[in-house]
């Protein structure tokens, strides 16, 4: 008897720590929701790089630390999704330079999007991360030999990484992500909804979610 007492009262014990933890993680999302909601101009601004049709109707906003690993991992997949739905789906870049010099490389890639390789240059710099990125930290001479090839003018680049507009484009990104409560990266919002738990299917049923909701 007291053994099936004893297993009773454990099984409500742990239905109760699933149904709190379901509650939690559930309000946490409506929080992080209304928050979005109450920022959503912090989420795209002028200077914010896009990638994809600008009439798009579903957008997906990221903040990306190029330093960051995980980001360097998720960015071909965004292309993918990207690529499968190429006139209904942008993508907008946001800068969280969480890492050590990250904001090093946000200038240098700014500055290449003045001579219009932008793109070429934040993909080239992701493909060779683990070459400059040391102990969580990134070395910042060894970033220049994997922008060799790109054809920049790299007196140039080095010039206009130090311009006003570059700086304060990250501070105002650094902004946005302190009002949307961004730690991590990357961090996703789709048509201004967080995700719901990080991850990469988590991020493609929102997309597809907001797909469908064109049609509604």
């Amino acid at each position: 008897m007291k053994k099936t007492l004893f297993i009773s009262a454990a099984v409500i014990l742990l239905l109760a720590f699933v149904g709190g933890a379901i509650f939690y993680g559930t309000q946490k999302t409506e929080q992080a929701g209304q928050l979005a909601y109450e920022n959503k101009s912090a989420l795209v601004r002028e200077h914010s790089r896009v990638l994809g049709h600008a009439d798009a109707r579903v957008e997906i906003v990221e903040f990306i630390d190029p330093a960051c690993g995980t980001c360097r991992h998720f960015y071909p997949l965004v292309k993918e999704i990207l690529a499968a739905h190429p006139d209904r789906i942008r993508l907008v870049l946001r800068y969280a330079p969480f890492h050590q010099n990250a904001d090093y490389v946000v200038a240098l890639v700014e500055a290449a999007g003045k001579q219009g390789k932008y793109w070429e240059t934040l993909e080239a710099l992701l493909a060779a991360q683990d070459d400059w990125v040391m102990n969580h930290a990134v070395q910042p001479e060894q970033v220049w030999r994997h922008v060799e090839g790109l054809g920049l003018d790299l007196a140039q680049l080095r010039s206009d990484m130090d311009a006003p507009e570059i700086a304060r484009l990250i501070a105002q990104d650094l902004e946005d992500a302190n009002a949307l409560k961004v730690s991590q990266t990357p961090e996703f919002f789709v048509n201004g909804k967080p995700l719901p738990s990080f991850g990469y299917e988590p991020l493609k049923k929102l997309v597809d979610e907001a797909l469908a909701s064109e049609y509604r």
